[in-house]
């Protein structure tokens, strides 16, 4: 399924190989795209004005819709298509059309990432995911700064006593670090990070942040995603020195973390506001008009309203959000945008840990992505997040990854020179699966064994 748009063969104009320089312009604002994520100061940021032009710009340089992204672009229509047929009744109210139209949006960014990383997918995952990572930095650091009083501006970057970064929220911020943490604690685990040094430096600086931010959801969501990137690490280790160096440095990084956490208990305020936040509940979480009494009645209403509420009409009812984009679905957009998130939901489990199982390229990346969108998909127990940029992103990247894996098998069980062409890993889908493990500075698959042309991989 080929985009509509796409130029033709290159003309040099000037002796510049113009294909060239539009490939090179477009990483570029594919690196802008990505790293203006973090910008969530209000609900427009330079995020949204890049991306309609690394989208536009990406269709004409050819990027395809492959078989193994449809399922995400056809449970994403469904769940516009619920949210829509909810709307009607409320098309004369202007919030909950502009709710549904930047929906739309963001939907529309999911399927344009799964369709660009199903392609040169290594390579294009390596430059998301390190301008992933320097955007989780950018906001670490200026969220630490804000948190230590270091920036002279009240609420800036530092909100109800705690860190914020270059978001309106310290739980969207906390959760926002955890992909770029991964990303770092994976290259250190594997000893394919080129900078050890730097890259625990920076790993110091987001955890910094996750723990500043004081959100009980990152925290535990960032705990399940670590302990599901290096359980998949370690399984897919097929040595055993390997394997000790991952439990050596597991080991060493926690005795090293409770020291620092023990420290920061020392400073009175930081105590204070952990034990508030280390709580299972709180106030506004109790009680029958509290967070969780307004989901059980709204569960009991929702069961009699197979068209649900409509977009935003939950806050209408009870004057609070649900808290819960399970429940949010079927309230926004009835029983058929409820069943449709849940499949979702579960579709994207289902590839992401068979992309962390299966001998493949791509299941470097697929270790720190999809723990990441797992910690996200919990959390949406407790929060909204059905309006947050950079789920979508991970949304797009998982699919991108199970395309690219599904065109991988398919060249390794063509005859020929497509088979050979697959296991040297040469070819638009594939790039430098057989390097050797000395080779670092990215998510190689160097503990990855690659199987014979013979055979499709397991």
């Amino acid at each position: 399924m080929s985009s509509s748009l796409a130029l033709g063969p290159a003309v040099p104009a000037g002796g510049i190989p113009v294909m060239g320089v539009l490939h090179g312009f477009g990483k570029a604002m594919l690196a802008a795209f990505v790293f203006f994520a973090c910008f969530a100061f209000s609900d427009v940021s330079p995020y949204d004005l890049v991306a309609p032009v690394a989208m536009l710009l990406w269709l004409g340089l050819g990027i395809r819709l492959h078989r193994g992204a449809v399922p995400l672009l056809a449970l994403l229509l469904l769940y516009l298509l619920a949210m829509v047929t909810a709307l009607v009744p409320y098309f004369d109210e202007s919030v909950p059309v502009t709710w549904t139209v930047q929906l739309a949006y963001l939907a529309a960014t999911g399927i344009f990432f799964a369709m660009f990383f199903s392609e040169e997918t290594e390579s294009r995952m390596e430059l998301a995911l390190k301008a992933y990572t320097a955007s989780c930095l950018f906001s670490a650091v200026l969220g630490i700064a804000g948190y230590l009083g270091l920036i002279g501006v009240e609420d800036l970057f530092y909100k109800y006593g705690r860190a914020s970064g270059t978001f309106q929220d310290p739980n969207v911020f906390g959760s926002f670090l955890t992909l770029g943490a991964l990303y770092l604690m994976r290259g250190l685990l594997t000893g394919e990070t080129r900078r050890p040094l730097f890259s625990f430096v920076c790993l110091l600086v987001l955890l910094a942040g996750i723990f500043l931010s004081f959100s009980r959801g990152s925290w535990g969501g960032s705990v399940v995603a670590t302990a599901v990137m290096i359980v998949a690490v370690y399984g897919s280790c097929d040595s055993a020195r390997m394997q000790r160096r991952i439990l050596l440095l597991v080991g060493a990084t926690l005795l090293l973390g409770f020291v620092i956490l023990c420290g920061l208990l020392t400073i009175e305020s930081v105590q204070k506001m952990f034990f508030e936040r280390a709580t299972v509940s709180k106030d506004y979480d109790e009680g029958e008009t509290g967070r969780f009494g307004n989901q059980i009645r709204g569960l009991g209403m929702l069961l009699e309203m197979p068209m649900g509420m409509g977009p935003l009409h939950w806050r209408l009812t009870f004057g609070l959000e649900p808290h819960n984009s399970y429940i949010g679905s079927f309230a926004n957009g009835g029983w058929l945008g409820g069943a449709v998130f849940l499949l979702l939901v579960g579709a994207t489990g289902f590839v992401g840990f068979r992309l962390m199982a299966r001998d493949t390229p791509f299941r470097a990346h697929a270790q720190v992505v999809w723990p990441a969108l797992l910690m996200f998909f919990l959390q949406a127990l407790q929060i909204d997040i059905e309006k947050w940029r950079h789920v979508y992103m991970m949304l797009g990247m998982v699919w991108g990854l199970e395309a690219a894996r599904l065109r991988w098998m398919a060249r390794a069980a063509r005859p020929g020179p497509y088979a050979a062409e697959a296991s040297s890993g040469s070819g638009s889908a594939v790039q430098a699966v057989a390097k050797p493990a000395s080779a670092r500075g990215s998510l190689k698959a160097s503990t990855l064994t690659v199987r014979p042309a013979g055979g499709a991989p397991g």
